[in-house]
């Protein structure tokens, strides 16, 4: 910072001895580094306070990114459900033609079985509402990520084999 050679201290040294005296320079000497100290400590606290500041504007910073990132991600996740949602509803709409369609060959039988399906699973779905953070809590707990009994027992689409037999069977009765 300052260049001051030791030729420079000496000759400031000797000048201070003359000026001030041999008695009162100890005193001085010592007088004039506790004011040194004194400002190196206040530099440093202020160096400090800079410092601190500076990592919490960072933090705060950082914290606004993660919450326009959540955000983000909050609306993703809700387009995602919104388009799986129509994606289903658009399953259960062709499953429900190829059921009416299948009912018309049969005589109905498919049909009726189908609204017990349905039925079936509006009472499960009307238990849901209390089963999800049961299972959000066993799932946290256990760590597993298996799917529900519910989700896996859905009706699968029947082909024209199950069509002819469930024919065969209204014939036989």
């Amino acid at each position: 910072m300052f260049d001051i050679a030791f030729s420079e201290l000496m000759i400031i040294g000797i000048i201070a001895l003359v000026v001030i005296g041999p008695e009162r320079l100890p005193k001085v000497a010592r007088t004039a580094g506790q004011w040194l100290g004194k400002l190196n400590r206040y530099v440093s606290q202020v160096k400090q306070d800079i410092d601190r500041d500076m990592k919490l504007d960072e933090l705060r910073k950082m914290q606004q990114d993660m919450k326009d990132t959540a955000q983000r991600y909050e609306i993703m996740a809700k387009d995602g459900a919104r388009v799986a949602e129509e994606t289903v509803e658009e399953g259960a709409s062709q499953i429900s033609k190829v059921m009416q369609a299948m009912s018309a060959t049969d005589g109905g039988l498919t049909m009726r079985e189908w609204d017990k399906v349905k039925e079936e699973d509006a009472a499960k779905t009307a238990a849901l509402p209390e089963e999800p953070a049961a299972l959000a809590d066993a799932s946290s707990t256990t760590g597993s990520s298996q799917a529900p009994a519910e989700i896996e027992s859905a009706p699968a689409p029947t082909d024209g084999k199950v069509a002819a037999q469930n024919n065969n069977d209204a014939k036989a009765a």
